[in-house]
C-alpha cells in the first residue's frame, strides 16, 4: 500500500510499505479519508526527529521511519475479536493519543499528560496519511450523516482549539482576543464566537487574516498596524479582553495579550513555542492575571466535538485552504506551508 513515511529531516517519501494483516483484539482496520498535515508535522520534516521517535518508543517500542498522519478521518474496513464500539463501513474520526493508564496523570483522568504519551502518525506502527491503518477501537467516534469525511479530519485541531479557548474560561458576552490565525487560531475563533464571544483576531500573514475576516464572527487587526492591546481596552471601556488565547507562540504576541486582557482576566497559551520567551511576571501579580498553558485536548473531549460539528455550532471546514493528493504532499503540503510566501493556511491531505 501507498504511504506518505518520515524518514529523517526533509525526507518524506509517498512509497510502497507493507499493508497491515488482521486487526488484534480490540483493534480496526481503518480506510483513511483525509489527512491533515500539522504544525507537529511541519516541525518533523523541517527539523526532525523531534517527537518521532529515533529509538524504540517507551510505550509502544516504535521507531522511524513513521507513517504520518494524526488527523485524519476514515472508514471502517474490518473489525478484531473483541470490538463491539464500531461497525464494519461505519465513518469515524480517530482520536492519536496514545496513553499506558496506569501512571500519575492516567489514573487522574489527565490522559493527555501521560508520562509515557505516543501518537498516532507521529510514534505508533501507523498513520493516517496511508491507504490503511490499524488503531484501538477505544480511539474512534463514530462520525454521524451530518459531519463529513473532510470535516471528520478537523476533529482533532478543533479539539486543541476549544480546549485553548475553555481553559481561558470564554463566557457568552465576552471580549476575546485570539493571538494568531494559523490553523488553531482561526479554529479557536470559530469555537469562541459559537460561545458567544465578541472576538478579536491579531494576525499579521495576510493570507490569515483575509481567511478569518472571512468567516464573519470576527474583527482582524494587523498588530504591525494596530496597538492590539490599545484597542482592546479601548473596545472594553479601558478594560481590556475578558481573554486571550495565544495561539501564535510568539514572544511578542504573548507580551501582547498580557498587557490586553483586563485584572483578573485569562490568558491561555495555546500555540507552542519553540524557543524561550520573555515575560514580566510583575504584570501577572499586579493584575491578578491567570496564565495557563494547554497541551492536547482532554482524550474524552471527541464526541462533543462532533456533535458540535454536527449542529452546525462549529463550521471547522472553514478553515480549510488546500487539498491535495497524497503523492503531492510534500511539494502542495510540507513545502508550501513552510514558505514564507505560501498561499496556505490548513492543508488535508486525500489518501483515497
Amino acid at each position: 500500500m501507498r504511504a506518505a513515511v518520515f524518514h529523517a529531516a526533509h525526507d518524506v517519501r509517498v512509497e510502497d510499505v507493507a499493508a497491515p494483516g488482521a486487526p488484534g483484539r480490540g483493534e480496526v482496520l481503518l480506510r483513511p479519508f483525509w489527512c491533515g498535515v500539522c504544525g507537529t508535522d511541519l516541525h518533523e520534516y523541517a527539523q526532525g526527529p523531534i517527537v518521532t521517535p529515533s529509538q524504540p518508543h517507551r510505550l509502544n517500542g516504535s521507531t522511524i521511519p513513521q507513517i504520518l498522519g494524526h488527523e485524519f478521518s476514515a472508514e471502517v474496513v474490518e473489525i478484531g475479536p473483541g470490538v463491539d464500539r464500531v461497525r464494519v463501513g461505519q465513518r469515524v474520526s480517530v482520536m492519536p493519543l496514545l496513553f499506558d493508564g496506569t501512571c500519575y496523570y492516567c489514573v487522574r483522568g489527565l490522559n493527555h499528560l501521560c508520562v509515557n504519551m505516543a501518537c498516532i502518525g507521529l510514534s505508533y506502527a501507523w498513520g493516517g496519511i496511508a491507504e490503511l491503518a490499524v488503531v484501538p477501537q477505544e480511539k474512534l467516534t463514530v462520525l454521524p450523516d451530518e459531519v463529513s469525511d473532510l470535516q471528520g479530519a478537523l476533529v482533532e485541531p478543533a479539539a486543541v482549539a476549544a480546549y485553548g479557548v475553555d481553559t481561558a474560561g470564554v463566557r457568552p458576552g465576552d471580549t476575546v482576543l485570539v493571538t494568531g490565525a494559523g490553523p488553531i487560531g482561526a479554529l479557536a475563533t470559530l469555537y469562541a464566537a459559537s460561545l458567544g464571544a465578541r472576538v478579536i483576531v491579531s494576525e499579521v500573514n495576510p493570507v490569515r487574516a483575509e481567511l478569518v475576516r472571512g468567516f464573519g464572527v470576527a474583527e482582524v487587526l494587523n498588530p504591525a498596524e494596530t496597538d492590539v492591546a490599545l484597542h482592546m481596552k479601548e473596545l472594553n471601556g479601558g478594560i481590556g479582553a475578558d481573554a486571550v488565547v495565544e495561539c501564535s507562540g510568539n514572544e511578542r504576541a504573548l507580551q501582547t495579550a498580557l498587557a490586553a486582557v483586563r485584572s483578573a482576566g485569562r490568558v491561555s497559551q495555546t500555540g507552542l513555542h519553540t524557543r524561550p520567551a520573555s515575560i514580566d511576571p510583575m504584570v501577572l501579580s499586579e493584575h491578578d492575571i491567570t496564565l495557563t498553558g494547554t497541551w492536547c485536548y482532554p482524550v474524552f473531549d471527541f464526541p462533543r466535538i462532533v456533535d458540535l460539528i454536527a449542529r452546525g455550532r462549529y463550521p471547522v471546514e472553514k478553515v480549510v485552504t488546500g487539498r491535495v493528493p497524497m503523492a503531492d504532499i510534500v511539494e502542495k503540503g510540507f513545502e508550501t506551508l513552510l514558505s514564507p510566501t505560501g498561499d496556505q493556511v490548513k492543508v488535508l491531505i486525500e489518501t483515497r
